[in-house]
């Protein structure tokens, strides 16, 4: 009985043990918030974020964007004030290509490549499905933007 009691008590102080430290590392999350008002179209730098520690207890809200990775060079889609988290669908990674400008496309099958000269009808980053226009023939065709800020197209 009393090595059952024994066994009980090492299992609650290291449970006791194991809730400190996850309380501990809890009250020493650091999150950045704006310091000021940040308005939909301006890029977000560093200078313009404080970090803030939360209080023991708290923790941050699922999809917001507290690091400087989430937030570094990311542009604003609407109003951040000073002091609130930012919620990862406020925020947008910056245009590779912007609206009405002159990019390269390209169509790559196997060893075969062609490449075009187009005009963009609208923004987007890496990644992102764009319509582009050929200046010469007048044909819209849609395309994905690269890493590089090409546009690469697909057979149809």
């Amino acid at each position: 009985m009393a090595a059952r009691i024994l066994r009980f008590a090492s299992q609650a102080v290291l449970a006791l043990a194991l809730c400190a430290a996850a309380n501990e590392a809890a009250a020493n999350e650091v999150v950045l918030i704006p310091n000021r008002v940040i308005y939909p179209g301006e890029t977000i730098a560093l200078t313009s974020l404080k970090e803030v520690t939360l209080l023991p207890g708290r923790h941050k809200p699922d999809a917001v964007a507290t690091t400087e990775s989430e937030l570094d060079g990311k542009i604003a889609k609407r109003t951040l004030l000073p002091g609130r988290y930012i919620p990862a669908t406020a925020i947008r990674d910056a245009w590779l290509v912007e609206r009405g400008a002159p990019v390269q496309v390209y169509f790559i099958a196997g060893a075969l490549t062609i490449s075009a000269t187009a005009v963009t009808l609208e923004p987007g980053s890496a990644g992102d499905m764009v319509k582009v226009r050929n200046p010469d023939s007048g044909k819209v065709f849609s395309g994905t933007v690269m890493a590089d800020g090409t546009v690469r197209v697909g057979a149809s």
